[in-house]
C-alpha cells in the first residue's frame, strides 16, 4: 500500500498520517512500527533495509519519506518498480512538498496510477486562531503541532498568549470557562516572565492543560 501526499499544509498532512497510524498500528507498539525518513541524503540501501524490516507484533509497518521530490534517481527508479507490487505489510507514504501542476514531474507522473493520492493546500496560514480551535476541539497532538509551527515562524510567546486571550474573550459566554482559561494563561505568562520555565515549555504545558479541562467550550 503506497500513499502520495502532495502539498505544503504540514498540519493537515500530520492529521492524515495520524489517521493512518491509528488505523493500522497498535498504540503501545506504534514507535517500533514507524520510520520517518528524509529524501535528502537518503541512500537506496537505507530504504531497502527499512522495507525488509518485519512489523513488530503488528500486521503493518509505516515508512514515511519526507521531501520525496528530492529523492535520488536510483531511489526513484526503485520506487517506480516497487509501487507496481508493494509489500503487503508495508505502508509507504511519499510526502511531496510541492508539485507545480504546470511542470512535468516524471517520477510522480509514473507512480500516480499505482498509489493513493492526497492533495493538500499550499502552506496554510497557522495563527493563534488555528491554535485556539485545536484546543477547543481538545486535540492536544494537533494543538502542539500548531504551537510548534507558530514558534518556528517566529511568533513571540506574548503574542500567542494575547491571541488566545482575545479569541476566547470574544467567543465564550460562560464566565466559569473564561475564568479558568484566563487563570491558566496568567500562570503561563508568569512562568515565562520570571524565567521559571522556558517559554516553549511553558506554552506546551499551557496547551496540554487547556486541552485537558473538564468541559468543552460552548
Amino acid at each position: 500500500m503506497v500513499y502520495l501526499f502532495i502539498g505544503q499544509d504540514s498540519l493537515s498532512k500530520d492529521i492524515q498520517l495520524r489517521r493512518l497510524r491509528e488505523e493500522f498500528l497498535k498504540k503501545d507498539l506504534e514507535q517500533f512500527n514507524i520510520d520517518i525518513l528524509y529524501a535528502k541524503g537518503l541512500h537506496l540501501t537505507d530504504l531497502q533495509e527499512k522495507l525488509l524490516c518485519l512489523p513488530l507484533k503488528s500486521k503493518k509497518r509505516i515508512i514515511v519519506i519526507k521531501g520525496a521530490e528530492e529523492l535520488k534517481e536510483d531511489i526513484q527508479e526503485f520506487i517506480i518498480r516497487y509501487v507496481k507490487k508493494p509489500l503487503s505489510e508495508i505502508i509507504l507514504v511519499l510526502d511531496v512538498t510541492r508539485k507545480d501542476p504546470r511542470e512535468k514531474n516524471q517520477f510522480i507522473d509514473r507512480i500516480a496510477k499505482f498509489v493513493r493520492i492526497y492533495r493538500f493546500k499550499e502552506a496554510t496560514l497557522i495563527n493563534t486562531f488555528t491554535l485556539s480551535r485545536q484546543i477547543d476541539l481538545r486535540k492536544p497532538d494537533y494543538a502542539l503541532r500548531a504551537l510548534d509551527q507558530l514558534l518556528k515562524n517566529g511568533e513571540k510567546p506574548e503574542r500567542i498568549l494575547g491571541g488566545l486571550r482575545y479569541s476566547w474573550e470574544n467567543r465564550i459566554s460562560n464566565p466559569r470557562q473564561i475564568k479558568r482559561r484566563m487563570r491558566l494563561i496568567l500562570d503561563c505568562d508568569i512562568d515565562i516572565k520570571t524565567g521559571r520555565l522556558r517559554p516553549s515549555f511553558a506554552l506546551e504545558k499551557l496547551v496540554v492543560q487547556l486541552c485537558g479541562l473538564e468541559q468543552p467550550l460552548r
